[in-house]
């Protein structure tokens, strides 16, 4: 079970179908304008954990490393509004966010607000995931153009999306202790998770342009 979460600014809208026009036409000579309804991007990130050897089966990653995967929404300006973190490397990512969405104090979406997401997180009001089996990522981009309306539909969506990518890499790289073999006791694990996330959106609010470049 996860064990923090921390809401920072916190966030229902229409599905793809109704989506995707309105998303189309939010964009001018590919760019989105900032002021539109989606608010931000929402993944999960998995940080190095040191866990007692009779429960390490659940923390073990896809990588097979022990982690604890951390669910984060992040806004379009490079800071986290709201984080999960505690909760087992093994845990599938819809399961992750089902959770945070019932908490009491748990991720909120304004109305007819929505975040991007990716395929894993499944169909829900108030977050846009791409269309699967349909060409996704920028790199698949790079020869020929979208053909339809669904796959520009998806490289605007990858567009956004590589932004949270961007957040985590930042992240990862300022807070090295992220990265190192923990000797805290799990709680002091995840506390340290959240702290670093809020030293992050400090940093960000008194220089923006502190991206570690």
């Amino acid at each position: 079970m996860p064990i923090s979460t921390i809401l920072i600014h916190h966030t229902k809208s229409s599905h793809k179908s109704s989506a995707l026009q309105k998303i189309i036409k939010q964009y001018k000579n590919g760019v989105m304008e900032k002021k539109n309804d989606c608010i931000g991007a929402l993944d999960g990130t998995h940080i190095r954990a040191s866990i007692p050897l009779s429960i390490q089966g659940r923390f073990r990653s896809r990588k097979g490393g022990m982690t604890q995967n951390v669910l984060a929404a992040i806004t379009f300006d490079l800071e986290f509004s709201y984080v999960l973190a505690g909760w087992e490397g093994s845990a599938h990512d819809s399961r992750i966010l089902s959770d945070a969405l019932s908490r009491p104090r748990g991720l909120r979406i304004p109305e007819g607000k929505y975040y991007i997401a990716d395929a894993g997180y499944g169909i829900r009001n108030g977050y846009i995931t791409p269309y699967r089996g349909v060409r996704y990522h920028l790199k698949e981009f790079s020869d020929q153009g979208p053909k339809n309306a669904k796959e520009l539909f998806n490289l605007r969506h990858s567009s956004l999306r590589i932004t949270i990518e961007r957040v985590f890499g930042i992240f990862k790289k300022r807070f090295r202790v992220l990265d190192a073999e923990p000797f805290w006791n799990f709680q002091t694990q995840v506390d340290i998770v959240l702290a670093c996330c809020i030293i992050h959106n400090h940093i960000m609010g008194v220089d923006p342009n502190d991206l570690l470049n």
